[in-house]
This record gives structure tokens, C-alpha cells and sequence, in this order.
């Protein structure tokens, strides 16, 4: 059934951000990325650090605490900064696209021209793969040329992947939308169907921790709730 989805076709996951630092700029926290079909939310839980951003309104830096709630759109570059045991709930749209590919890391352009370098460099252990974004992240944010030819790079790389991410969006959050809207047709004529098959529904933690590209990820199967 669309309506027992996760709201919007979206997904959720919990992150405790990188408490080790990076030798390029001594800052502790996550690989810059960009995503580029996909706005993503951070709601602080606990902790202090900073949001690293960069896009064509430049280089940016936003505090977080506990409480705080921020979200950023596509061709947004982000990085996670930890002061201090920060841990954020992450709510991505377009659930399934981030996890299909949709996260560019700030790769040298050598790096981003080619696919088979480009997985490679992912595969990298985290700091080392953390090093050379990061690297790379203070370049861009120095030469607004970089990011422009940055930009270029991550469609083309992404360009393959576009098809099957189509079919991603309409089985999530196309079809939510559709429901919604069948929904709203259903009460225009005085149909309250749908109300009979409410649920209250769950998703499951996953059991282990698994790194993400800025923290320690517990992911949750929101595709589908179990009912409580």
C-alpha cells in the first residue's frame, strides 16, 4: 500500500558524525559531498559542531546544537563538522536515490573524469578517501572556476545512473504523491474509504552501524512499515 510509506517518499537515518580529525585542515568530521538530485535535513540531537557548505553563493559556515534544523538542496557541497559527540537525525528526499548514487565526493577532477577511479577512491578506506576530498573541497572553495568545472564533472559521472534513479523517484515519491492525490479526489466526493485501512506503523533500526561519507549511519527500512 502507497500510504504505509515513510511521509513524502522520504527517508531516515541516525548519524553520529566523525570525531577523528583531518591533516588537511585539522577539522574532525565527514567527506565533503554533493548530492545532485536530492535535498537533505539535519536535526541536531545532541552535540556542537558546524555545517560546511559551498555552492555559488560561496563558502559557508553554520553552527549546530542541539535542536537545531537546517536542510540544503541539490549542488549544495556539505561537510559535517564535530566539536563534540554530534549527533543528528538525517532526513533525506527521494528515498533510495543517496543510497543508488546519488552523492558526489570532492574528488580531484582527475578523480571525477573517470568512473573506475571515481569507485576506487570511494572504496578507499574513510581517511584516506577523506583526505583527498577534503584536499580538493578547500581547492573549490578557493577558485569558483573549480566549482563550475566541478559541477560539470559530477553530471556527467552521475548521467548513467539517471534511468534506473527515474524509477527510484516514481515508485516512492511519485507514487506518494499520487495516493495523496487520490485521497483528496476520494473526500472531494465524500469518500472516507481510505480511512478505514489507518494504520500505526514502525520501521526497524538496522543492527549495525555502517560508515557513511560523515559519520556512523543506523539506517531504518522505511520502504514498507511493519504494523504496530
Amino acid at each position: 500500500m502507497t500510504g504505509r510509506v515513510f511521509p513524502g517518499g522520504t527517508s531516515v537515518s541516525r548519524l553520529s558524525v566523525y570525531p577523528d580529525a583531518c591533516t588537511a585542515d585539522g577539522l574532525a568530521g565527514g567527506t565533503p559531498h554533493v548530492h545532485l538530485a536530492s535535498t537533505e535535513a539535519y536535526l541536531v540531537t545532541g552535540g556542537t559542531g558546524e555545517l560546511h557548505t559551498l555552492d555559488t553563493a560561496g563558502h559557508r559556515v553554520t553552527p549546530l546544537a542541539a535542536g537545531s534544523l537546517v536542510w540544503f538542496t541539490p549542488g549544495t557541497i556539505h561537510r559535517a563538522v564535530n566539536h563534540g559527540d554530534l549527533w543528528v537525525v538525517v532526513v533525506m528526499s527521494n528515498a533510495g536515490l543517496p543510497e543508488a548514487g546519488d552523492a558526489v565526493m570532492t574528488f580531484p577532477p582527475s578523480v571525477i573524469a573517470d568512473a573506475d577511479r571515481y569507485r576506487e577512491a570511494v572504496a578507499l578506506p574513510v581517511p584516506q578517501r577523506r583526505e583527498l576530498a577534503v584536499t580538493n573541497f578547500l581547492r573549490l572553495a578557493a577558485d569558483p572556476a573549480a566549482l563550475e568545472q566541478f559541477y560539470t564533472q559530477a553530471v556527467a559521472l552521475v548521467r548513467p545512473n539517471v534511468a534506473a534513479w527515474r524509477e527510484i523517484w516514481r515508485s516512492t515519491v511519485e507514487a506518494s504523491a499520487r495516493h495523496t492525490g487520490a485521497v483528496l479526489d476520494a473526500l472531494e466526493k465524500g469518500d472516507g474509504g481510505h480511512l478505514r485501512e489507518s494504520a500505526l506503523l514502525s520501521a526497524p533500526q538496522s543492527a549495525t552501524d555502517r560508515l557513511g561519507m560523515c559519520g556512523r549511519l543506523r539506517t531504518y527500512d522505511v520502504r514498507d512499515g511493519v504494523t504496530s
